[in-house]
């Protein structure tokens, strides 16, 4: 079998550091070990695909970037600051630094407060005013394709297309380094997802952020990604940059996940 792929680019062979660095990452619950000798690398303002069958540990990986999730041993560097270790305020204030958009976002929605309340609460969760920040909310909406006036109105007024907007706009509030997409286009139909991909095409070009694009569909990824990191059982078993990855996988369980998407090898969304 051909050795690994590995991440390879611009990004990697710059002197910018990674937005993100994980080794040898290992998460248990309980008797149940979901994550096994994770080691990868976000480059930075790359976005990388996560792919891999429900169960393969994608969403535990993404929740433990975030400090939803404790390792059990490992390290995780957030542009060169390890966060695994740090404690105490700059923990918070790296914790903003990554933001996390969730699969559903209407369960991450408070059905009692507006969006423009919600917005504001990322930027200040203790003593938030949507009136003192109706400049940054208006300039948030319009970055996400909403109009402003949204800012007024609940959650239950949007549809599944415009509440995931939502769910961006809140996570672009802090100005993210990282933003990890927990599978958000998982739960929307085929015309709405191709609107959310074409937002996130768009984004890359006016935000200066990295991401962990989190998906079970390898047509997106392919669509959206620069690099790809193939998960099975907790572990990573293949990585690499997306067109060598897809075009030539050297693991059979890639192979397997390729020759699965309709019109493989060389598929597309077009």
């Amino acid at each position: 079998m051909k050795s690994p792929k590995h991440l390879t680019g611009t990004a990697t062979t710059s002197a910018a550091q990674p937005a993100a660095l994980i080794s040898s990452l290992n998460v248990s619950f309980g008797a149940a070990h979901v994550l096994k000798d994770v080691s990868m690398e976000i480059p930075s303002q790359s976005v990388v695909g996560l792919v891999g069958e429900s169960g393969s540990g994608k969403s535990t990986l993404g929740k433990t970037l975030v400090g939803i999730n404790t390792p059990s041993s490992g390290q995780i560097l957030i542009h060169g600051e390890d966060f695994t270790r740090m404690h105490g305020r700059r923990r918070q204030e790296l914790r903003r630094e990554v933001q996390y958009i969730p699969q559903d976002p209407y369960s991450s929605l408070s059905p009692r407060r507006t969006t423009g309340q919600t917005l504001a609460e990322a930027l200040d969760p203790v003593g938030a005013n949507p009136l003192e920040r109706q400049e940054e909310i208006s300039e948030a909406l319009l970055s996400v394709k909403l109009d402003p006036s949204a800012a007024d109105k609940y959650p239950h007024e949007f549809s599944g297309g415009q509440r995931q907007r939502i769910a961006i706009a809140r996570a672009l509030m802090l100005k993210p380094r990282l933003i990890i997409a927990d599978e958000i286009t998982s739960a929307l139909d085929v015309s709405v997802q191709a609107e959310i991909i074409r937002l996130l095409q768009g984004m890359r070009e006016t935000v200066d952020s990295s991401m962990l694009f989190i998906s079970h569909n390898l047509a997106v990824v392919q669509q959206l990604c620069d690099h790809v990191v193939v998960m099975y059982r907790g572990e990573i078993v293949e990585h690499g940059p997306i067109g060598e990855v897809y075009n030539d996988p050297a693991h059979h369980y890639t192979r397997k996940l390729l020759s699965s998407v309709p019109g493989a090898p060389g598929f597309n969304l077009d």
